[in-house]
């Protein structure tokens, strides 16, 4: 399925479009990681929970649970918030 990388994890895949697999969200993200060494902890935290500052969409719908469900024509976006002071 086709995974939207933010600019701030591009580091990892060197483009903005990525190709992961999976059946759930947390299958395809341990798949990027897979392909792509150190992005997964870049999203998941050491609880095994979407890291604050990332938002996860699955067509469009925000995601919040590792266990979401997934299809392989499904669109994952990953987004992550800036902030400053």
């Amino acid at each position: 399925m086709k995974v939207l990388i933010p600019s701030a994890l591009r580091s990892y895949t060197e483009r903005a479009e990525a190709e992961a697999s999976g059946a759930t969200l947390g299958a395809v993200l341990a798949d990027l990681d897979h392909r792509y060494a150190g992005i997964r902890f870049r999203v998941i935290d050491e609880q095994d929970r979407i890291r604050r500052h990332i938002r996860i969409f699955v067509n469009g719908v925000q995601v919040r649970e590792l266990s979401q469900a997934l299809g392989a024509s499904d669109e994952v976006v990953i987004v992550q918030a800036l902030s400053g002071g």
